[in-house]
């Protein structure tokens, strides 16, 4: 890691759960959060917890050089609204495939 940039992943103790257009996308008590300097605390959900079946693969994808390329999913009416590491660098390993939403409700 780059002086003075950190990133922390550790296991969520909050229920997350991913609401778009009144339809649940996600929900679990599983997450883990991820903490980067500089950024919004993140929450990556494990597939399992995840309505995929309402997800399609996009093209796009982003490279951050502290956790790798990511790879993203929209909805309809919602482009690129999901992404993942599906490889990430080993530092945060712990989210690979984990996915991860801009907007989700902490209880």
């Amino acid at each position: 890691m780059t002086t003075g940039h950190r990133i922390t992943i550790e296991r969520s103790d909050r229920h997350v759960r991913v609401v778009h257009g009144g339809q649940v996308l996600a929900e679990s008590d599983r997450s883990l959060v991820l903490r980067e300097t500089g950024c919004p605390e993140r929450y990556y959900i494990p597939p399992e917890d995840v309505a995929l079946d309402l997800l399609t693969p996009s093209d796009a994808q982003t490279y951050c050089p502290f956790k790798g390329t990511a790879s993203y999913w929209s909805l309809p009416d919602a482009e690129n609204l999901v992404w993942a590491y599906p490889d990430p660098k080993p530092d945060v390993a712990e989210i690979r495939d984990h996915l991860c939403f801009y907007e989700v409700e902490l209880f």
